[in-house]
């Protein structure tokens, strides 16, 4: 079963437009490419071009050269299949680093210089991450812009940290092949760990193609056993053309969010789960840029790759009465006192949900709540890395994501979002998000942010 669904087949034409000729390299693309999509061809068809080295639109030609067309092929397919299969693996790396915190204790949590923590997920992640992409696509190809550098890890006193991302690193590409991805022929030395968090330092930019990476989206959330996040974004040209979020202790069930993350991780354990997983797993989100179609798929264990995935699109309530509202658990960054006020004025009066990290994007784009907002304390910059896989996600689930002026996010002025208009602001669709802008300019003068 193909990792990304697609409605490609309904764009390919009947067989009759095919060339027979014999070329062995064009058929083994094109193979790969009707497999890969569920489209049953006979072997003799052979296309003109291929995926791999086509634009968007592929030109096939029947066996006289005549009745020309004009195929659509989507792009990003091998770069979002990669993301999707990276960020299964770092999920599970994270659930097994949590629950070692959670159950074992350890010293395995830093604090930055900012005083916010990381733990060897964080850095384990970025190295893993990166080191798949790397080598689907080149070293030389693969641009990343992520949160955690070496510098920490480099220092006399952390030997030990250091031993224990590289062995989580080696134990979590080892069972990559699960997810179609072949892991290292041997184990990884602490010198290319090292060389694999330390290549995501790019800067981003308004040119070119990056990858934008949270390695552990709401570090505190993890470390206290809640909702975090791995994010993941490829970034072209300042545009977000994918992204992928690996929310581990959202549930798919929404009914199980009745449960503290403790309460159910034990029952977990004690109740047998479906035979898809659709039940108390995580889940995996992603979406591409222009499908207008985001999907989610259960996380799995290791041993048993990933289920089907399952089209998701946001809520159609627009009564504010009716709606519920994320946003931040921090304090430090955000004004809590502004957006209740904000969610009262608008008439909202359902319970907020407050979670860590991006899955409050998870929570709209799926349909669990209809409204984040979020405000920034006076000197606090956002990064691009926080929201860059959560915006495409919930735009393609059919959302909308602006700043209080109701400017699209700029992803394309570097590692901060440049140029915000107060704050964030998504909604499930456009009613409820004329609604809040209004509240905000109503209330903006009077407040004390």
């Amino acid at each position: 079963m193909p990792l990304i669904p697609s409605n490609l087949a309904a764009k390919f034409p009947q067989p009759s437009i095919f060339s027979t000729k014999n070329n062995n390299s064009l058929k083994t693309h094109f193979r790969f490419l009707v497999s890969h999509h569920n489209i049953n061809y006979p072997k003799s068809i052979t296309p003109i071009c291929c995926l791999s080295n086509c634009d968007e639109k592929t030109h096939f030609y029947d066996e006289m050269g005549v009745n020309s067309k004009w195929v659509e092929v989507e792009s990003y397919v091998k770069e979002l299949e990669v993301a999707v299969k990276a960020v299964h693996v770092a999920c599970l790396l994270c659930q097994k680093v949590q629950e070692d915190l959670i159950f074992n204790g350890g010293d395995n949590v830093q604090a930055k210089d900012d005083n916010s923590p990381v733990t060897i997920a964080d850095w384990s992640v970025q190295a893993t991450v990166s080191w798949i992409l790397s080598q689907a696509f080149g070293p030389e190809n693969v641009s990343i812009v992520a949160e955690e550098d070496i510098e920490a890890l480099s220092k006399p006193d952390t030997t030990t940290i250091l031993s224990s991302v590289v062995k989580t690193v080696n134990e979590s590409l080892s069972s990559a092949d699960h997810f179609g991805i072949k892991p290292p022929v041997t184990n990884l030395e602490p010198i290319q760990v090292l060389e694999a968090i330390s290549r995501c330092n790019s800067t981003g930019g308004p040119t070119g193609r990056f990858w934008v990476l949270d390695p552990v989206d709401g570090t505190l959330g993890f470390v206290r056993g809640d909702q975090y996040a791995i994010a993941l974004a490829l970034v072209e040209n300042g545009q977000v053309v994918l992204g992928v979020l690996g929310c581990p202790n959202y549930p798919m069930n929404k009914e199980w969010l009745n449960y503290q993350n403790g309460y159910r991780r034990i029952l977990s354990r004690l109740t047998k789960p479906g035979a898809l997983g659709w039940d108390n797993n995580g889940c995996v989100l992603y979406a591409k840029k222009g499908s207008k179609k985001a999907w989610m798929e259960p996380l799995l264990s290791g041993d048993k790759g990933v289920g089907p995935a399952r089209q998701i699109k946001v809520s159609t309530i627009d009564n504010p009465v009716l709606a519920t509202f994320c946003e931040p658990v921090e304090k430090a960054n955000s004004s809590h006192g502004f957006t209740q006020g904000l969610a009262h004025s608008v008439g909202l009066r359902n319970q907020p949900l407050r979670v860590y990290s991006m899955v409050k994007y998870a929570a709209i784009a799926r349909g669990d709540a209809e409204i984040f907002m979020k405000f920034a304390r006076a000197g606090y910059k956002e990064k691009i890395w926080d929201h860059a896989a959560g915006v495409v996600i919930i735009e393609e689930a059919g959302g909308i994501v602006t700043d209080a002026g109701g400017r699209r996010l700029d992803f394309s002025k570097g590692t901060y979002l440049h140029g915000l208009d107060r704050g964030i602001i998504a909604c499930a669709g456009a009613a409820l998000h004329d609604k809040i802008m209004s509240a905000v300019d109503a209330s903006w003068n009077s407040s004390s942010l």
